[in-house]
């Protein structure tokens, strides 16, 4: 038998009917593999679709800057278009009510002229510019003709270079900008928008218009940045049942504590950890003894002098009383201040050794763990090939540490915590001016010490 009849195992038949089989079903073939394709691409955009907005059984909304921006900016068109204001105007009330629709509507039609007084939106120029073909500028004084000259919706008249140079300045300090006022003191014209990208370079505009896209999210109580490294993406939450997150880029969080997702743990309790293994160093032990945390954002604030009147960075910009933590809107007169400050200083002395008792515990608790199962090694190598001078070194180590821990603790408590000391100027009981420790006189109102 040749090679050819070798290779020629089917018939003709055979052939033919196995052609024409594949034949008829070509295209039941083919529909089937289109099918199959077109099922996995859906599952694709599925899933990611799933990523970014989220089951139906999820109480969260991831956001991508495309849709931060969107739903900034049709909340800003929604506003002006319903209070029949410029957007840039629109964007001050939004900003100020921390970006709630319904608060600014509230607001608006309860009193209108109120709170355009309280922001700055003038619906017409409080003075009038003069008429003459020079005008005065009121930051440098130089005359300048009218088509040079401009101003916020006040009237107070600027030259163009010198409001330039104040907007610029502003923004370039930080997003204080987005608060900015009229130059003149006695004046509140808020300076929105529309002035900013008149006057400024392209690379101000860039800064300010990043500013006020962070803030729809910093000061929006229903939306927090992801605290995972490098992200970019919001979320959005919707109800509090269960405050465990997942972002698109894989990171978990608490969003109430934006910590590490931490359930069953409440928030309180980690809290309180992460303060006391946040740092060993006598730099927190300053922090709790010299400083009071923003009544708001719970940032540490020191004090130097001055008066009682505080007011956190931005984009916070809390302001309060020093003495009572209290709210300055509503705040006439601090009573009892004596009283309170023992408070205070009870309060700081508890801090301090609830922190040092903390350190000691922990460091106890790290040379117990170390040495039992050190030990636990040694009574299952009786031939001895564990190297014992290492362990007796790190044990060493350990314990030193740790006597240092419970002398710095037994040393505070003999000491009677004293390192929450006074602070470093005394306060007048006529104005509670704070004056510094060489002055026996305030400095305020001259009533002597």
């Amino acid at each position: 038998m040749d090679s050819g009849d070798e290779i020629n195992i089917y018939s003709d038949n055979e052939v033919n009917d196995y052609d024409g089989e594949d034949a008829n079903n070509t295209d039941c073939n083919y529909d089937s593999l289109i099918m199959e394709e077109d099922s996995m691409d859906s599952d694709d955009s599925y899933t990611e679709k799933t990523r970014l907005e989220g089951s139906k059984d999820q109480n969260y909304t991831v956001l991508k800057q495309s849709d931060i921006r969107e739903r900034q900016e049709n909340t800003i068109a929604e506003v002006a278009t319903i209070l029949s204001v410029s957007e840039a105007a629109a964007t001050v009330l939004l900003r100020h009510y921390n970006w709630s629709v319904s608060k600014v509507h509230e607001a608006w039609f309860a009193d209108e002229d109120r709170v355009r007084k309280n922001l700055g939106l003038f619906d017409k120029p409080i003075i009038e510019i003069p008429c003459d073909s020079e005008i005065m500028c009121g930051i440098c004084f130089d005359l300048f003709p009218r088509d040079e000259i401009v101003s916020a919706a006040c009237g107070h008249p600027y030259c163009i270079e010198c409001f330039r140079y104040y907007i610029s300045t502003s923004i370039n300090d930080g997003p204080g900008c987005l608060i900015l006022r009229c130059p003149d003191m006695t004046c509140c014209a808020a300076i929105d928008g529309d002035m900013v990208n008149k006057l400024v370079l392209d690379e101000e505009k860039n800064k300010y218009s990043t500013y006020l896209y962070r803030s729809f999210v910093e000061e929006n109580k229903k939306i927090k940045w992801c605290p995972g490294p490098g992200c970019e993406y919001a979320i959005e939450f919707d109800d509090n049942h269960g405050w465990d997150v997942t972002c698109t880029c894989g990171f978990m969080f608490c969003w109430n504590c934006v910590e590490d997702a931490h359930r069953p743990v409440d928030c309180e309790t980690v809290a309180n950890w992460i303060a006391k293994d946040h740092d060993e160093s006598e730099t927190m032990n300053w922090i709790l003894a010299k400083t009071k945390p923003c009544p708001k954002c719970a940032r540490p604030i020191e004090k130097k002098g001055g008066c009682m009147h505080m007011t956190c960075n931005p984009p916070c910009n809390y302001e309060f009383c020093w003495i009572c933590l209290g709210d300055l809107d509503n705040h006439w007169n601090c009573n009892g201040y004596k009283e309170d400050k023992k408070k205070e200083d009870e309060k700081a002395k508890k801090r301090l050794f609830e922190f040092l008792q903390g350190e000691a515990e922990a460091g106890l608790e790290r040379l117990h763990g170390y040495a039992e199962k050190e030990v636990r090694q040694f009574l299952k190598d009786p031939e001895g090939s564990v190297n014992f001078e290492e362990f007796e070194l790190k044990l060493k180590s350990l314990t030193g540490m740790t006597k240092n821990y419970f002398e710095k603790l037994v040393r505070a408590l003999e000491n009677g915590l004293s390192e929450v000391q006074t602070f470093e100027y005394w306060n007048c009981d006529l104005c509670t001016f704070a004056n510094s420790w060489e002055n026996v006189t305030c400095e305020m109102c001259q009533m002597h010490l």
